[in-house]
């Protein structure tokens, strides 16, 4: 038997890269990223606008495919290989997704009905009958009342909240082993958002499958997940348990995302930290660490030198003055004290203007 399948891994994903040609060169969009995830379990994926969460996974499901596409590295489902295969008979069945607009994901001139038919009768090997009922059932499921009607209705009649609803049944139609959910609950306002992160845990506990849960917001992540991934410029930066990540951070973007968002515990009108500068160019990335250019610790081996994604017990990082370290603390003091970064990056000493 396979060890991914002794082990009870369901994903296998190692050294795993995506390419585009471009005009102007390759765009590497993911960059030899690696991670496990077991059954039943939350994988949380973390990162600004463009840092590959969404390429990786729409890529894993084969829906990226095309000429100009380049895939590289190694992604295990359930021992099987994907990168090179044609991935279309794991979707519904063994894999779905959950997609970050319904509105533009769900056909706007087909009723919900046939949409939510279509993989029962082709996933499961239902009967129209067969297939509106258990249609009926999922509907209820996921908190959509009267879902006989709904069936009959169009994407455009149906509220944001009630389209998203509609999307989770559609990709739980085949009962998955595997749910990737590309921010699920964004165009949502906080209470719905809050209902239908509910709904997707309580889901995953009746069916037992595997979620992957692509995110900006940190603290969704941390609530819901069992392990977060944090991404930047298309490598990882960072992998640990949800809770350790937050309580022992290591590595400064992941630092500095922490301190962009706005938290409970922080007093009235606490200015927030914005990260400075911008994502790096797909095309033309910085040499050494992706972050560097944007790094308040980075030194002049961060400008040349790539680190490696690496640390002990579950807790990986890749950075050479982790977060909350002497050589942190130094390479900070450095580059206060000269005024910049080895990259140029203007620095001020704490409580300064």
């Amino acid at each position: 038997m396979n060890d991914a399948k002794r082990s009870g891994i369901l994903l296998d994903v190692s050294d795993y890269s995506v390419g585009f040609r471009t005009e102007r060169g390759l765009a590497q969009v993911v960059d030899k990223v690696s991670f496990q995830l077991e059954r039943g379990s939350t994988l949380g994926i973390v990162g600004e606008s463009g840092s590959g969460k969404s390429v990786l996974n729409r890529s894993l499901m084969g829906l990226l495919s095309s000429n100009r596409q380049i895939e590289e590295g190694s992604a295990l489902f359930d021992g099987e290989q994907l990168v090179g295969s044609d991935r279309q008979s794991f979707w519904g069945k063994r894999i779905g997704m959950i997609f970050q607009d319904p509105m533009t994901s769900l056909n706007p001139v087909m009723r919900i009905g046939r949409q939510l038919l279509e993989p029962l009768q082709q996933h499961l090997s239902l009967n129209k009958q067969q297939a509106t009922e258990r249609a009926i059932e999922l509907l209820t499921q996921v908190g959509i009342p009267e879902p006989k009607r709904r069936l009959r209705q169009y994407p455009h009649e149906l509220s944001g909240g009630m389209r998203q609803r509609v999307m989770i049944a559609i990709a739980l139609a085949g009962e998955p082993e595997l749910l990737i959910a590309d921010e699920p609950t964004t165009a949502l306002d906080v209470t719905v958002q809050k209902y239908i992160l509910d709904l997707l845990a309580e889901l995953q506990a009746d069916i037992g499958m595997a979620v992957v849960l692509i995110t900006h917001d940190l603290g969704v992540a941390r609530g819901r997940t069992d392990d977060i991934m944090v991404m930047y410029g298309g490598r990882t930066m960072e992998l640990a348990p949800s809770e350790k990540l937050f309580t022992d951070m290591s590595h400064p973007y992941t630092q500095a995302l922490f301190s962009a968002i706005p938290r409970v515990d922080q007093p009235k009108h606490t200015r927030l930290t914005p990260i400075a500068g911008a994502s790096p160019d797909p095309v033309e990335p910085p040499t050494g660490c992706r972050f560097s250019p944007r790094c308040v610790y980075a030194q002049d081996d961060c400008t040349t030198t790539l680190p490696e994604v690496e640390g002990p017990d579950g807790h990986q990082f890749a950075c050479f003055y982790p977060v909350g370290t002497a050589a942190s603390v130094q390479a900070r003091a450095t580059n206060i004290e000269r005024g910049h970064t080895a990259t140029g990056l203007k620095i001020k000493a704490v409580g300064t203007n």
